[in-house]
């Protein structure tokens, strides 16, 4: 995948072990113009779907193809607003497409997109798909879960060790499409400035749901992008892969 220098960039996706159809759906998206890059930087993104008949398949895609258009098209000047304005476009576009097709009418999708601009990350998170940041070694998850477990967690009526074969560990709070209400939408009140030699990672449940922090941690911390994403999706896979697996890893060579 090309892109401009200061960043190296590996994506990769697979349907899994267990389903017969991949229902994640990612991109990678920088302008042409020199002029707008200055303006609109990187933008990565991963969505996971849901609602059965491929309305999955349907609802990711739509929502990475709604999001890369509406954040290039944007006027806004603050690329958090940008962000937001592509996520709520996409949740629009998701719920219109549902109303077409009643057999798609309980598709959604999660959604996580990040934009690197010069030393700046902005992000947008719905749904359990996650960012993480990899740092002088350490493994931190910038996102927040939107899921029952996750609330259960923060109220503290459930214990960390529960978590694994609680039968309501896959239940989203908050999705794109699913709900005319608002959707909880995670996002940072600042940018995180970020240095060289950090490692971006954003992934669907299907990998961080088979191993530890420390084994991502480990991987990213040891491997060059595109290699820690073969590794990382094997490692899912070897544990059963249950899911769709889709990940995209960005490490910060010379910030811009």
């Amino acid at each position: 995948m090309k892109n401009r220098p200061g960043v190296e960039l590996a994506s990769l996706t697979d349907v899994g072990c267990k389903r017969e159809n991949n229902e994640d759906s990612y991109a990678y998206w920088e302008p042409a113009n020199d002029a707008d890059f200055a303006k609109l930087g990187r933008l990565a993104i991963v969505a996971d779907g849901m609602g059965g008949h491929e309305g999955g398949q349907i609802a990711s895609r739509l929502a990475v193809e709604t999001f890369t258009k509406a954040y290039a098209a944007a006027r806004d000047s603050d690329p958090q607003k940008r962000l937001l304005t592509a996520l709520k476009d996409a949740h629009l576009r998701i719920q219109q497409r549902a109303k077409q097709d009643a057999h798609l009418s309980s598709m959604g999708t999660t959604c996580t997109a990040l934009a690197l601009i010069d030393t700046r990350l902005y992000f947008v998170h719905v749904g359990d798909s996650r960012l993480y940041l990899l740092r002088g070694g350490k493994l931190q998850i910038l996102s927040r879960d939107h899921t029952l477990i996750a609330r259960l967690l923060e109220k503290k009526l459930v214990r960390p060790d529960q978590v694994q074969d609680h039968p309501q560990k896959h239940v989203l709070t908050s999705a794109l499409g699913v709900s005319d209400d608002e959707i909880e939408v995670d996002a940072p009140p600042e940018p995180l400035l970020l240095h060289k030699g950090d490692i971006l990672m954003i992934c669907t449940d299907g990998l961080w749901g088979q191993m530890d922090s420390r084994e991502i941690e480990q991987t990213l911390a040891s491997q060059s992008p595109e290699s820690a994403c073969r590794a990382l999706v094997k490692l899912a896979k070897d544990r059963g892969g249950p899911d769709n697996i889709t990940l995209q890893v960005l490490r910060i060579v010379n910030p811009l």
